[in-house]
């Protein structure tokens, strides 16, 4: 109870904290701190799928790209409206996530990565060669969703949707669905053996992940105006499983803090050049050593340790019986 408390009260200070920051912050922070949420939200939905299912897929950048592109090409070039374009998107990546996830989740470990990592580089490659449709590498153009020149709308409205998801999964982990995603994680020999449907579940939460990483994508590409084929490069795959990492790769909070701690940090050292993501991957390596389980966890143990410590202590100066 105690945990809980603390569990809570932790993220509602976290959340009136991201709520009142553009009030101290200039144009620039803010639009910083706007595609920090895209970064949240891919690093969530791919620590639920990791973290909680056990499934390692580098076809999560993949999934926003295809969000992104399938929104902006409904909206540009087949003329439905932005409602339409968006729901229309969605739904692409529901279907195609259940598609490749009835054909790759039958595969684990090392296959599964390997199969995940090739259709997220021929899905590149199909956008990188279809110049007619996409035009490759000089950029997608893909209509804002606010008028005017202000991302204060555009950080508030990634700010909702990170909310949104992690409310949408926590609500799924507190179902008999996230038990046995555990369960498949720990054991999937085992849970199968038990009676669990272990591929429905796994092409389930991979359907889940892939939604969101596609809704991350549409939020992305019409807050920036424009999508290449880099949104899907494998280093953009690498920064998200990092950042889930040194959150806490089995905590969704966690995972969200560490996609905006490692982004706006990349930011900071951005003056570095190169050598930032030197630097970046020698956090990754001390959080490994010192801290397995991800910073967010870290400060969650410690805050409940000096609550239990504060319980402890008896009360000064109280009534006397006598």
């Amino acid at each position: 109870m105690l945990h809980l408390s603390f569990t809570r009260w932790s993220q509602a200070v976290l959340l009136i904290v991201a709520l009142l920051l553009p009030l101290g912050m200039g144009p620039y922070w803010i639009h910083v701190g706007a595609i920090a949420w895209y970064y949240a939200l891919l690093a969530a939905s791919w620590a639920l799928l990791a973290g909680y299912a056990g499934q390692f897929s580098f076809a999560h950048v993949a999934f926003a790209a295809l969000g992104g592109y399938a929104s902006a090409l409904c909206a540009g070039q087949l003329g439905f409206s932005l409602p339409v374009a968006i729901i229309t998107a969605i739904l692409l990546a529901a279907v195609i996530g259940a598609l490749i996830g009835a054909l790759v989740l039958r595969l684990s470990g090392p296959y599964l990565a390997l199969f995940t990592l090739a259709i997220s580089e021929i899905f590149r490659l199909m956008l990188v060669a279809e110049e007619d449709v996409t035009r490759g590498m000089l950029g997608l153009p893909v209509p804002g969703l606010f008028t005017g020149k202000s991302d204060i709308p555009y950080y508030y409205l990634g700010l909702a949707l990170v909310v949104l998801a992690l409310v949408a999964m926590n609500g799924l982990l507190a179902t008999r669905v996230g038990l046995f995603l555990r369960a498949i994680r720990e054991d999937e020999g085992a849970a199968r053996a038990s009676g669990v449907d272990t591929t429905r579940y796994k092409i389930l939460v991979f359907v889940v992940t892939s939604v969101i990483a596609a809704i991350a994508g549409i939020y992305y590409g019409h807050f920036i105006g424009i999508l290449t084929p880099n949104i899907a490069i494998l280093p953009e795959m690498g920064l998200v499983i990092a950042m889930a990492v040194i959150g806490g790769i089995e905590s969704l909070p966690g995972a969200v803090i560490g996609a905006v701690v490692v982004f706006l940090l990349s930011e900071t050292l951005r003056s570095y050049g190169e050598w930032r993501f030197v630097l970046m991957g020698l956090a990754l390596i001390l959080v490994q050593r010192f801290a397995q389980n991800g910073l967010f966890p870290v400060l969650e143990s410690l805050g409940r340790r000096r609550q239990e410590r504060r319980a402890a202590i008896p009360s000064v100066g109280g009534p006397s019986n006598g």
